[in-house]
């Protein structure tokens, strides 16, 4: 019998949207995961399998709020451009694009992050 809860639907939205995108190194992806208590960003090459970049709300007072979301968005693309990182595919992670997750991109790229949210795999 297949289990039909909230985290098996968002497993399978994320499944279906990894199934559209791919990063690449000019291009990594920016994985963006969303819990209860913090809010992860990640730049991944996933022609090398390797996790470029990775920022999170960990240690901080206000972990899970829109103020640290946007101060994380900040924070990861300072992190992004210094590693040479300017383009990136934005994952939201089976996440509805509205509140933090929406926070985190819309800050990146005020901040000169290009992130799109959409790249086939015939792009690579």
């Amino acid at each position: 019998m297949k289990s039909d809860s909230r985290k098996d639907r968002r497993v399978l939205r994320h499944l279906r949207i990894r199934a559209k995108i791919r990063g690449t190194a000019e291009r990594p992806r920016m994985a963006i995961m969303v819990s209860n208590k913090h809010i992860h960003v990640q730049f991944i090459d996933d022609d090398k399998g390797v996790t470029i970049v990775s920022v999170s709300t960990k240690g901080h007072e206000d972990n899970k709020n829109m103020a640290s979301a946007t101060l994380l968005g900040k924070r990861a693309v300072d992190v992004a451009l210094g590693k040479g990182i300017k383009q990136a595919v934005v994952d939201r992670g089976g996440f509805r694009f509205t509140g933090r997750v929406k926070a985190v991109v819309d800050v990146a790229v005020k901040a000169g992050l290009v992130a799109g949210t959409v790249a086939t795999t015939e792009e690579k």
